[in-house]
This record gives structure tokens, C-alpha cells and sequence, in this order.
């Protein structure tokens, strides 16, 4: 049973991926209805010769079954073979992802191909993004069908090349509503909005696919009205119609709308309950959603995890734990990988290492056990929880199979937390050794590792190459790092003129990474007007006052710094009290800044005392021997 700890309200790795998989699963609604072209093995054999149509079955069969090799056994021991023969291999081999296979049989000069053929190789390396192939092939078609052209106009959507698919689909000698429907939906999802609905209002015939999917481009482009007018003009609905419908309210932050379009409901799915909680937790009504998920007839993982990632969201990290207690013990529902995600950045907010090795251990008798941002996941849970050592083993063990950025963002990141600066930098420039491409989270991770452990003329080094760079995007988490850099080095006129000649508005981060520094460095001119920003932005941030209160003693301005705790006590103000907490013997101790509840409080602090008198003679020793 996984251990509950108290409260800590920071959300941790891996939120937005948690959050973007969670939504991409219950919005993207061609899982549910098949809108693209779809490359089929032969339901009915025509061949003329009966040997040869029996295996072709038994081909269709153990292709249909993943069993390729078996296939093409029997492929290989026909003596005689005709076009569907060679198609039904192909096809397998596509449909495995063993595209060069297929290629190899497909090139042959016996190959006997038809345009089925033909468009199952290109619809093969569509799935694999590899367009450039797809294009060359297409255009040495002898000839081509409709689904031959949706194809290819599908693979350029879906590469973002949408100007190449309706320059095919204009091209088109025919089009069936597959073809409209597609080049609409690429439209609709690259916000060319009022191009698709030219189109749709051009179709010579709709189905419920071309209404659904133009009345969710709409929403999604924020014209929810609109879409609605749509919704209720459509001649026929299904359930994905009604899901997509609530999705856009959602969205939208109309959620008393989408609720009463849940409720009106002829029929629902767990697709319509699914969408319907992720819209009540993305707008931060999670009481609404609890609510919602506990009427469910039946949950499957989505649902769960929606209420995980919900609860940690809302900074509730212990009854995320709960909830997922209740849905492996009592439920038996098994976790996806955005459960597992977002279970371990429960145990991470909470430094539950107990926890996160218990998950760990589910995870390691998954089919997710390599999964990169799994493996990212736990470098940041073990990290987090103060396991260095154990991190760097996930990383040097998950590079024998896998060597994605992810990984190594992370044991940077994870470096940058204990402040191993040095080895930060040494990871980084391995990583550019093996050919790697850093991007803007490696550079957060680097600037922030060279801040915490002082190293500063190395991280303001790196900040300038990454500027010089250009193409990496700069942003606000840059920046701050290199204003704490020159903070933490005393180069706060410089931090300053910094901030300054910044072309958007620094945000309060980078205020109060200027502050921080005033505050070390007591310079009272400069932290004034950083004050002055952050309350501009935060004016009920307490911890800015306290900042500027500090800044103001280490000057000598005391009077000042009186003004400035009045003005935080006549607001009303407070700053939430450090937290921590030790896990001894399977029980929890927590302790808060001046508290003194614990029942071994006297003997504690008695310890902490003679720890400082000892630390206070070891540095007078240490200033002795300078």
C-alpha cells in the first residue's frame, strides 16, 4: 500500500506532456471514426486458381495476425503467384513497419503490382513520416484511384506541408467525400479556417465525418458559436459528433454549456464521460469533475488518469496516490504510460522515494518499462527524491537502447538540482560529442547547474553561445538564469540593462531572480525597482515585500525596512512557512519553520544546537587558517 505524506503544492516533471497526451487522447477523434484512406488486405479472393486462392488465405490470415515470417514462408514456397499474392505480403509487411522488406519484394522484377500495390507502399511510408518517398513513388504510379490520391494528400497533411495537399487535392481528376473531408481537416488543424469552410460549403455531398469535423475546426479556432449553429444544422449526429461538440465548449471555458450537451446526450460513451471530466479539470473545476468520475458506469485508464492528473494539478499529490491506490488494488485497471507519468510526478512534488520505487517496479514488468519519457520520469523522481546515484543509473542504463534528448535533458536537469555543475557540463558536451542537437530545455538545464553551483563565467559562456546560436528560441527561462547568474556574481547594473533591453516584458520571474540577487548583494537602488516590477505583477506576493524588507536591512535602512513589514501587515499578508518532512522507520516526520509539536522536539533542537556551535567553530578554524 503506497505511503501518504503531507501537502507540497508544486506540480512536478512532466506536467504538460501528462496534460497534452491526456487531452490529445479524448479530442483527436479520427480513434473513433476512420477518416483516412485506409489500405485494406483482400477480404475476397479472385483467383482463378484454387491452390493459389488458399494461400492466399492463409497469407491474409497470418498477416492479419502479425505472424510476417510465417507469411512469407508460404509466400516463398508457392509455385505459382498472381497479384494479390504479392499484395497480401506487401501489405503485411507494411502494416509491421517493415517497410525495406516490402520495398525489397516490391522492386523485385517478378513483382506482379496494381494500384493497390502501389498505394499500399505509399500509405506505408506515410505511417512513417518518410513523405519525400511517398511523393517519388506516387508520382511513378502508372495509375492511380481516388484512394491512391487521398493518400498522398493525407501524408502531406500530416507532415504540415498543407499548401502541397490542396495543390494535389485541386488536382484531383476525381474526389469522393474521403478526399473533402481530409484537405478540410488539414485546414481546419493549421487554423486556415476560413478555407476549409469555403470547402465545405463547396462539398457535393456531406457525411457525419465532414460536420463533425468542420464543427470541431470552428471550436477549436475559438468560433464556438458558429460551430454550434453547425452542430444543430447537422442531418444526422453520432456520438463523436456530441463529444466533439462538448470538447469545444469545453475549450472554450463554457463549461455550463458543455455540461448541458453531456447531459442532452442520447447516448454516451466512455469517450463522452472522459472529455466531459478533462474539460472540468483543464478549467480548474476538479470538485465538479470528482463528482462526474464517481457517477461513471465504468472507468478505463483515461478515466483515472484524468483524476490523477486533475489532483495533481490541484496540488492534492497524497490523494492522487489514493486515487491510484483504489484503481490497481481495487479497481484492477492497469496503468497507461500517462498514468505512470503522472503517478511519479506525485511521488517527485512529495520526495516520495518509497513510492516511486514501488512504481518503478510496476513499471519494470510493463510493456513501458523503455519508454523514454518513462525513463526521463524517473531520473527526475530519483533526483528529486535525493537518489543522484540512482538517476545516473536509469540514465546510463535506458542509453543502451535508447539515446533520446529527453534522457539526457533530464540527468542535466537532475545534475542542476544537487548543483553538480561541473558534471553538468561534462554531460553536455558528451551529449554534443555523440551528435546531438541540444535544444532550449537542455540550455535551461545547463544555465541553471552552472548557477547553482556559482559557476559563473561558464553559464554566462553558454548563454552567449546559445543567442549566437539562433536557432534555438530564447525565452523567459533563459533569461532568468542569466540574470541569476550576474546576481549571484554581483553584476546586478549589468542583470539590469539586461532586463532592460529586453524586447517583451520580463516576467516576474526574471524580476524576482533580479531581486534575489539585491537581496545577497545588498544593493537597495537596483532592488527597489525590481520590488517595484514584481508588485506591479504580483501585488499579493509576500515574499516580494520580505525581499525588499531584506534589502533593505542589509543596507542599514532599517526604518525602511520597518515600512515595508507594516505595509505586508496591513495587507494582510503572509508567507507560507517552510515545510519538510523525513520518512524514519515507515512513519512520517514533519516539520514546519518554528514549530515545535514534534513530541521529540527538545532533544531535536538540543542537537541543532551543538550542530551550529560545531559548524561555528569550523568555520572560525577555516578564517584562522587563510
Amino acid at each position: 500500500m503506497l505511503a501518504i505524506r503531507p501537502k507540497q503544492p508544486l506540480l512536478g516533471f512532466a506536467r504538460m506532456i501528462i496534460l497534452t497526451r491526456l487531452n490529445s487522447r479524448l479530442v483527436h477523434y479520427s480513434m473513433e471514426y476512420k477518416n483516412a484512406p485506409k489500405i485494406r488486405l483482400p477480404g475476397k479472393d479472385y483467383s482463378a486458381n484454387s491452390d493459389v486462392a488458399r494461400s492466399n488465405w492463409l497469407i491474409t490470415k497470418l498477416s492479419r495476425d502479425g505472424k510476417i515470417c510465417e507469411a512469407r514462408k508460404v509466400f516463398d514456397e508457392m509455385p505459382e503467384r498472381d497479384v494479390i499474392t504479392w499484395t497480401t505480403v506487401i501489405t503485411g509487411y507494411m502494416k509491421c513497419g517493415m517497410i525495406e522488406e516490402g520495398r525489397r519484394l516490391f522492386d523485385r522484377v517478378d513483382a506482379k503490382k496494381d494500384v493497390i500495390t502501389w498505394t499500399a507502399m505509399i500509405s506505408g511510408y506515410k505511417r512513417l513520416k518518410r513523405i519525400k518517398e511517398a511523393e517519388r513513388l506516387f508520382l511513378e504510379m502508372p495509375e492511380k484511384n481516388v484512394i491512391s490520391w487521398n493518400t498522398m494528400i493525407e501524408g502531406y497533411s500530416q507532415n504540415g506541408q498543407v499548401d502541397s495537399a490542396l495543390d494535389l487535392f485541386e488536382r484531383m481528376p476525381e474526389k469522393n467525400v474521403a478526399s473533402w473531408n481530409t484537405i478540410v481537416t488539414a485546414l481546419a488543424k493549421s487554423k486556415r479556417i476560413e478555407e476549409a469552410r469555403r470547402l465545405f460549403d463547396l462539398m457535393p455531398e456531406r457525411d457525419v465525418i465532414s460536420w463533425t469535423t468542420m464543427a470541431a475546426g470552428l471550436s477549436r479556432n475559438g468560433r464556438i458559436d458558429e460551430a454550434r449553429v453547425l452542430f444543430d444544422r447537422t442531418p444526422e449526429r453520432n456520438v463523436v459528433s456530441w463529444n466533439a461538440m462538448i470538447t469545444g465548449y469545453a475549450q472554450n471555458m463554457r463549461l455550463n454549456e458543455a455540461f448541458e450537451l453531456f447531459e442532452r446526450m442520447p447516448g454516451r460513451n466512455m469517450t463522452s464521460w472522459n472529455t466531459m471530466i478533462t474539460g472540468f479539470i483543464q478549467n480548474g473545476e476538479l470538485k465538479r469533475a470528482w463528482n462526474l468520475f464517481k457517477e461513471m458506469p465504468k472507468r478505463n485508464s483515461i478515466s483515472w488518469t484524468a483524476m490523477i492528473t486533475g489532483f495533481i494539478q490541484d496540488g492534492k499529490n497524497e490523494e492522487a496516490l489514493k486515487i491510484f491506490s483504489e484503481m490497481v488494488a481495487v479497481e484492477g485497471t492497469k496503468p497507461n504510460e500517462a498514468t505512470f507519468v503522472s503517478v511519479l510526478s506525485a511521488c517527485t512534488n512529495l520526495a516520495g522515494l518509497g513510492e516511486g520505487q514501488q512504481i518503478h517496479q510496476m513499471i519494470s514488468k510493463t510493456v513501458y518499462q523503455d519508454s523514454e519519457i518513462l525513463v526521463s520520469a524517473l531520473i527526475n523522481m530519483y533526483s528529486k527524491c535525493g537518489e543522484l546515484s540512482s538517476a545516473r543509473k536509469m540514465f546510463d542504463d535506458s542509453l543502451a537502447s535508447h539515446r533520446d534528448l529527453v534522457s539526457w535533458n533530464g540527468m542535466i536537469a537532475a545534475y542542476a538540482h544537487h548543483g553538480c555543475g561541473l558534471e553538468a557540463i561534462k554531460l553536455f558536451n558528451e551529449l554534443r560529442t555523440i551528435g546531438f542537437k541540444p535544444d532550449d530545455v537542455t540550455y535551461v538545464g545547463l544555465l541553471s547547474a552552472c548557477s547553482h553551483a556559482g559557476l559563473v563565467e561558464e553559464g554566462l559562456y553558454y548563454f552567449n553561445e546559445l543567442v549566437r546560436d539562433g536557432s534555438i528560441g530564447v525565452r523567459e527561462d533563459h533569461y532568468t538564469c542569466y540574470v541569476d547568474l550576474c546576481g549571484r556574481a554581483g553584476k546586478l547594473k549589468q542583470a539590469f540593462d539586461f532586463i532592460e533591453r529586453l524586447e517583451t516584458k520580463p516576467s516576474a520571474t526574471v524580476w524576482g531572480a533580479l531581486l534575489a540577487g539585491c537581496n545577497v548583494h545588498g544593493d537597495m537602488n537596483i532592488g527597489k525597482l525590481a520590488a517595484q516590477k514584481l508588485l506591479e505583477d504580483e501585488p499579493e506576493n509576500a515574499g516580494t515585500y520580505l525581499l525588499l524588507s531584506n534589502v533593505y536591512a542589509s543596507s542599514g535602512k532599517w526604518k525602511e525596512a520597518a515600512k515595508v513589514r507594516l505595509k505586508m501587515k496591513e495587507k494582510g499578508l503572509k508567507k507560507q512557512p517552510g515545510c519538510s518532512w523525513i520518512e524514519v522507520g515507515n512513519t512520517v516526520h514533519v516539520f514546519v519553520v518554528g514549530d515545535k509539536s514534534h513530541c521529540q522536539s527538545k532533544l531535536i533542537y538540543s542537537l541543532l544546537c551543538d550542530l551550529h556551535e560545531t559548524m561555528k567553530k569550523i568555520e572560525h578554524v577555516a578564517n584562522n587558517m587563510i
